[in-house]
């Protein structure tokens, strides 16, 4: 294998490998550009050279982060969650893209990454009020961690330059948990509103926001105290949609008694309120519900 270099203008020149193809033994050029001095050029030209033998020779390429983010982005829609999927192309194509989108794939540094996120940090937002996070960024280098991770897989880069760069650090807020008091004064807050039973699920069961939108009278026992959380739901730009739980691990919860009381009353006023409409309850009907039956939206 041969390589020679070749100048276009003052500064700028072209790198021409001269290889032969395996199969049909004809001799192929692969062009590359590059800027410097000659005797960069040259050095170049001898690492390229070096590659090639070596196996570790990337094609010349034209893509864009914006092109590849575009591609990745197609290739794990049918791998994870809607709602996952939605984020993770958020993220991509209105966070990342405006301040890396132009750039060469092959051609991104560490330092262009570094550049980005401090520019998100400090003006990053959309509406141009301000900067972005520093939660949102490490959301950013997260999904292009990812991303960059599949170029490399794909051999489309022989390392990922996010690698070498840290994300900001995140100020973890420190959970309060409620004392007996304050949990009182809450359930009272909300005792004549609709969403009571929410509250004291979600304050005395200590489930999630979508268990309980996803839980049904079937999931109950009443006579036994307990209860089975054994899906989710989850809201998407395409509606509502029913998923396994966190972790992907059903869970039972036993009920204070003041739980199993309280679900008494409501399904007594459940099943008056749906008779008024025409509706039967049976076992299939969402706990959490509007007055027709209906499940609620876990954003609502």
């Amino acid at each position: 294998m041969k390589g020679h270099i070749r100048e276009r203008s003052p500064g700028h020149w072209a790198i021409v490998l001269d290889v032969r193809d395996p199969a049909t033994g004809k001799r192929k050029r692969k062009w590359h550009s590059f800027r410097g001095t000659k005797r960069e050029a040259q050095n170049q030209c001898s690492r390229l050279i070096t590659e090639f033998m070596q196996g570790a020779y990337l094609e010349p390429s034209k893509v864009t982060v914006a092109e590849f983010l575009e591609k990745w982005l197609g290739q794990i829609e049918p791998r994870v969650a809607p709602r996952t999927f939605e984020r993770y192309q958020e993220i991509a194509r209105k966070n990342i893209v405006p301040l890396l989108g132009q750039t060469i794939l092959t051609k991104l540094r560490p330092d262009q990454i570094a550049t980005a996120y401090a520019k998100a940090i400090k003006s990053g937002r959309r509406d141009g009020s301000g900067g972005l996070s520093s939660r949102t960024v490490h959301h950013m280098h997260r999904v292009l961690k990812q991303a960059l991770a599949t170029a490399v897989r794909w051999r489309t880069l022989l390392h990922s330059p996010v690698d070498s760069v840290d994300p900001p650090k995140v100020e973890r807020t420190k959970m309060k948990a409620l004392d007996p008091l304050e949990t009182a004064r809450l359930l009272s807050h909300f005792r004549s509103t609709r969403i009571f039973v929410p509250v004291l699920l979600a304050v005395l069961c200590g489930l999630r926001r979508g268990e309980i939108t996803a839980l049904r009278w079937r999931s109950v026992d009443l006579s036994r105290g307990q209860l089975s959380v054994a899906e989710s739901t989850e809201q998407t730009t395409k509606g509502t949609r029913l998923k396994e739980t966190k972790n992907s691990r059903a869970r039972t919860v036993a009920l204070p008694s003041l739980v199993v009381e309280e679900l008494r009353r409501h399904r007594v006023c459940q099943a008056e309120e749906l008779l008024r409409v025409g509706v039967g309850m049976t076992d299939e009907t969402y706990i959490v519900a509007r007055e027709d039956g209906c499940p609620l939206q876990p954003i609502s």
